[in-house]
């Protein structure tokens, strides 16, 4: 019969949390995508009428509670999977201060946090969805662009912003998990919410505008919100990702000016 030492039951218990972690990451981006699927073929007919009829269907509340919905649904979808290194790393440094006996948090609160940040958000893309609607710029309630121009603008800028420093100092801060909690960490649960919070904003300050080139692609366009979840995972992740981000925004200012054109 096998005896753990103290270590091998630690190691257990460590590779338990980033397992139980990794599924609940796991399972929360699974129902955000089904929910967007399910609600892609719903409202194909919705939005159908909603291209040939954009400017006499206005917004009712249930209109704008259930973009908001689909907004916010769609941020944690996309946005989470990018998230799982740092929430990973949060769950390990967790585990060593549970071992330690020095104050934790679950890492749920961590994630709360980080949600929260892109729920907000999704109330200013709501209100900008509106806006576009409203004045003909999209084909539909949830469909893209139909101004070259507005398509132009915001792929334009988009590509710029790949290359400021504000692009690059979010992008860093989210390229490096453990230099992240080294110099943000904060004990307890407000502690967990904060540096939850604080990783979001770099993570919105690093993707708003990737975000906003749905309404160039198509808000429902479930093939390019892959695409940009792909993109941005890459931008995090792989080892050249920072030059990747610059690379595609010469992509996008050149693929901005061709619509302008």
């Amino acid at each position: 019969m096998l005896s753990q030492t103290p270590g091998d039951g630690s190691q257990v218990r460590y590779n338990r949390d980033r397992i139980i972690v990794a599924i609940g990451l796991g399972i929360i981006t699974v129902v955000a995508w089904l929910y967007l699927i399910n609600l892609s073929d719903d409202m194909g007919d919705t939005m159908e009428m909603s291209a040939a009829m954009p400017d006499i269907m206005p917004w009712h509340r249930a209109d704008w509670i259930s973009m908001f919905i689909m907004w916010s649904i769609m941020m944690i979808g996309m946005m989470l999977p990018t998230a799982s290194p740092m929430v990973l790393m949060f769950s390990t440094v967790n585990h060593q201060k549970k071992e330690r006996d020095q104050p934790y948090a679950a890492t749920g609160i961590f994630v709360l946090g980080y949600v929260l940040v892109w729920i907000v958000f999704s109330v200013g893309a709501t209100a900008a969805n509106w806006l576009l609607h409203t004045n003909s710029l999209l084909s539909g309630m949830m469909g893209e662009s139909t101004s070259n121009i507005l398509a132009g603008i915001l792929l334009i800028a988009t590509g710029i912003f790949q290359w400021t420093p504000i692009k690059k100092a979010c992008l860093n801060n989210c390229r490096t998990p453990m230099g992240f909690l080294m110099t943000n960490w904060k004990d307890g649960r407000s502690g967990a919410l904060r540096m939850g919070l604080e990783h979001g904003v770099f993570c919105l300050g690093c993707c708003w505008l990737i975000m906003a080139l749905l309404f160039v692609l198509g808000v429902m366009n479930l093939l390019w919100i892959a695409a940009l979840t792909v993109f941005v995972l890459i931008e995090k992740i792989t080892p050249k990702g920072d030059w990747i981000s610059r690379i595609a925004g010469i992509g996008f200012v050149i693929w901005g000016t061709f619509l302008l054109i």
